[in-house]
């Protein structure tokens, strides 16, 4: 079993709460741009974002990966965007990881904010489907990992 770490290096135990997911199935563009939507908020809008945004209400702004990505109604920073459900079922479920931790350590959730959102891609799953006269081509499936860091102010 590997031992994971955490990216971000001025974790104090007394300050800090945290929460990772690990080679999670899931878009690490689309798991990249909810990162980059919910850092620096608290942990009741993060989640009415992400609710609105699984129920296809608002758009996440696509800042990096923004190639042959569609302008969508609504958004206000950017041009471009898309709903990615399936990234933001995996982020509620880790904003509620983040939330069960903290009242483990007797944090007031009400004034927490998350200082430190971010995903890595994970490993590579390898696979290879058949295609005529004896060739495959490959499918492969790259896992994320993603962790959030939150501290009360």
């Amino acid at each position: 079993m590997p031992k994971f770490g955490y990216s971000y290096q001025g974790y104090d135990p007394l300050l800090h709460v945290k929460a990772s997911l690990r080679e999670i199935d899931v878009s690490p563009k689309a798991i990249r741009e909810i990162c980059y939507m919910i850092r620096g908020l608290s942990l009741d809008k993060a989640r009415e974002i992400l609710e609105r945004v699984k129920k296809k209400e608002s758009p996440v702004p696509f800042k990096r990966y923004k190639k042959k990505v569609p302008h969508r109604k609504g958004l206000v920073d950017f041009y471009a965007g898309k709903y990615p459900v399936k990234a933001a079922k995996y982020m509620l479920e880790l904003l509620d990881n983040l939330e069960a931790n903290a009242e483990h350590k007797g944090f007031d959730l009400e004034k927490l904010v998350i200082i430190h959102a971010c995903s890595h891609r994970g490993r590579k799953v390898k696979n290879y489907f058949p295609r005529a006269f004896g060739r495959a081509s490959p499918d492969f499936n790259t896992l994320t990992h993603v962790e959030l860091i939150a501290r009360e102010i």
